[in-house]
């Protein structure tokens, strides 16, 4: 049972108690249906608020609300972004308990046993170089990957050349296809080859997408007590689409960028889970106990962040210092060489963890950047809409990585 404001009201619903007149007289009673001419009748009887019974509706959007508000623990509430963030969340989170979804329990929040694993390094003389270092000399990349980047960074490379190189991995030539057919690019007719998406596309866009979907195939034996590698991965690419569709909306030329960027944005992190699984898992519990962002949890347990270790491991991979740019800036926008490209990274990432509420995450939103909010120059209305793009794209991009 609730009270609402006459203001509120709305036909359907129904009266938790007798509504009466100021001398007694019934107009509507108890366990009655509000039918639109009430409206006008309450009002003009001076009628401010009256008892009602909470529909399966009303009682989702209650338990989605005092889900989803502890998640925004740690921005500003007040700021215009972050209530429409909120209003999308707790509506997307309505919608899957509406549906038979429960939300996480306090035990399903907490990392799992690993006590089984053993890190690489002690957290306490371990620094963000030496385990760059270290994981990139263990590990190699497909060897389309290396073809890939001498032709990136040729200027004579030819769609012929590029198509060539994809076709050699034929797992990587079915994904690209997949994603050129994808909602992510809209187009009207099916594009069933590499060179028709290189023409349609472009040889460098195409390029960055498959040196960045290479580097997908690197990050394999993370620890599955550690962490779900399915949703980990739809973070990932639900960043990618954020940022993909930011910068078309900010009339970017070249979105591939941007859509990379943000797939690969917590690359660092999946590093930190490869040689220092234990510290990992203390880190995450501390977040989560503490009502911590997971990038606060790190400094607190590491004395750094995966951001700082991606700064060293794309150095060691070779990737363009542009994208790399994007990638280790997007908690600090501010502070990157182009502070406007970062902030797109930034801001797709805030809005992949909200929304990934509704998809079961577990770690509260990290510090929103008001200032890349205001170098985007996008209005707050606007996050409706793109957040409703995002949806349309989403499950399609996500099945092209599955």
């Amino acid at each position: 049972m609730s009270t609402i404001q006459i203001s509120e009201l709305k036909p359907g619903k129904v009266v938790a108690a007798n509504v009466t007149t100021a001398d007694g007289r019934v107009l509507l009673a108890k366990g009655g249906k509000v039918e639109p001419w009430h409206l006008n009748l309450f009002q003009g009887l001076g009628i401010k608020s009256l008892e009602v019974e909470d529909s399966q509706e009303d009682r989702c959007i209650q338990e989605a609300a005092d889900y989803v508000v502890d998640f925004f623990a740690y921005v500003n509430p007040d700021h215009p972004v972050m209530g429409e963030l909120y209003n999308f969340a707790v509506d997307l989170v309505a919608l899957r308990l509406g549906q038979g979804w429960t939300v996480p329990s306090l035990a399903e929040r907490r990392a799992k046993n690993v006590e089984n694993l053993s890190d690489v390094f002690s957290p306490d003389i371990v620094s963000p170089e030496k385990i760059a270092k270290h994981d990139v000399e263990l590990s190699s990349f497909p060897e389309v990957y290396f073809k890939l980047r001498e032709a990136i960074d040729s200027p004579a490379t030819s769609v012929g050349r590029l198509a060539e190189l994809v076709s050699q991995d034929m797992s990587l030539v079915a994904k690209l296809l997949k994603l050129a057919n994808s909602p992510l690019y809209g187009l009207d007719q099916p594009i069933e080859s590499i060179q028709r998406a290189i023409a349609i596309i472009g040889v460098k866009e195409l390029s960055i997408l498959a040196l960045g979907m290479s580097a997908i195939n690197y990050f394999k034996g993370i620890p599955p007590e550690l962490i779900d590698m399915k949703t980990f991965w739809r973070h990932s690419i639900s960043c990618g689409i954020f940022a993909k569709i930011l910068a078309k909306t900010l009339g970017e030329s070249h979105a591939e960028r941007f859509f990379i960027a943000g797939l690969l944005h917590d690359a660092g992190r999946l590093i930190l889970f490869k040689e220092m699984p234990y510290a990992s898992s203390e880190a995450m519990i501390f977040a989560r106990e503490n009502v911590l962002p997971l990038v606060e949890a790190e400094q607190a347990t590491f004395g750094f962040t995966h951001t700082m270790v991606s700064e060293h491991l794309l150095r060691e991979w070779k990737f363009p210092p542009a994208l790399s740019d994007l990638i280790n800036h997007h908690h600090s926008p501010m502070a990157a060489p182009n502070p406007r490209d970062a902030a797109i990274i930034h801001v797709a990432d805030v809005m992949a963890n909200a929304l990934g509420i509704a998809a079961g995450q577990m770690y509260v939103i990290p510090p929103f950047d008001e200032q890349a909010w205001d170098l985007l120059g996008i209005p707050a209305q606007g996050v409706q809409r793109i957040c409703s793009d995002y949806e349309i794209q989403e499950e399609n991009t996500l099945e092209v990585f599955s």
